[in-house]
């Protein structure tokens, strides 16, 4: 990868940790993440992704800003697995089902909804 490939995907991360860090203000946790507001952070990236895809942008710099460093550090992959985790030390069996198939079904139709009003509305 080029440096300013590089560079596109620590700017974009930067700005994405900042969203991330302010949506944890906003909520009151002070320590980690809730699964409400793990799932709501996981929800918004992949409408962003889907409206980004949507768009058909084919600038690459852009590209890797947005998707891989916006989205990738505005997502919060780590905390769900952390959450999943904590769900099976409690042996709270159902609940890790319910989240896990929630956080993948609705991070899905999430993305399916901004990536088809993008091609509606904006295309």
């Amino acid at each position: 990868m080029e440096l300013d490939g590089v560079i596109h995907i620590v700017v974009g991360s930067t700005f994405g940790l900042v969203v991330r860090m302010f949506i944890k203000y906003i909520s009151g946790r002070e320590k980690v993440f809730s699964s409400n507001n793990i799932l709501i952070v996981n929800i918004l990236a992949s409408l962003f992704l889907g409206m980004f895809l949507g768009s058909n942008i084919t600038n690459k710099n852009l590209i890797l800003f947005f998707s891989v460093g916006f989205l990738g550090c505005l997502s919060t992959f780590s905390s769900f697995i952390y959450q999943l985790f904590k769900l099976i030390q409690e042996r709270k069996y159902l609940s890790l089902l319910i989240y896990y198939t929630e956080v993948l079904i609705l991070s899905f139709l999430f993305f399916c909804l901004g990536y088809f009003i993008t091609l509606t509305y904006i295309n």
